[in-house]
């Protein structure tokens, strides 16, 4: 669920930019404005299915941790290291929850 309140919090973000800065596309601000809506909306009911031990969520959101991993290489490579390695530290430590054996047992995955 932190994840997705994160995410809220940087889509609550970039709407304020979307508003107030110039923007040189703003089809494209807006794109990415929904994109991280859906993301963090996405998160947060992959979150809720987990915490209710809905063994179909885990998947999914195994995915949505996998798509952060090249977000992450692009901003370490791209000069944002402070912001790319805990984004990537965080998608390999919860990939590796959600495929740890206890979490398995908890979702009565076998």
């Amino acid at each position: 669920m932190a994840e997705a309140v994160g995410v809220a919090a940087i889509a609550v973000y970039l709407g304020y930019e979307d508003l107030t800065a110039e923007a040189t596309s703003l089809r494209d601000a807006l794109v990415l404005t929904g994109f991280a809506i859906l993301v963090a909306a996405a998160l947060g009911w992959l979150a809720v299915a987990l915490y209710r031990r809905q063994s179909w969520a885990r998947s999914p959101a195994i995915v949505l941790q996998l798509l952060f991993l090249p977000t992450a290489y692009y901003m370490i490579s791209g000069g944002l290291a402070w912001l790319g390695v805990p984004i990537a530290v965080l998608g390999v430590v919860v990939i590796t929850l959600l495929v740890g054996a206890a979490t398995r047992d908890a979702l009565g995955i076998h």
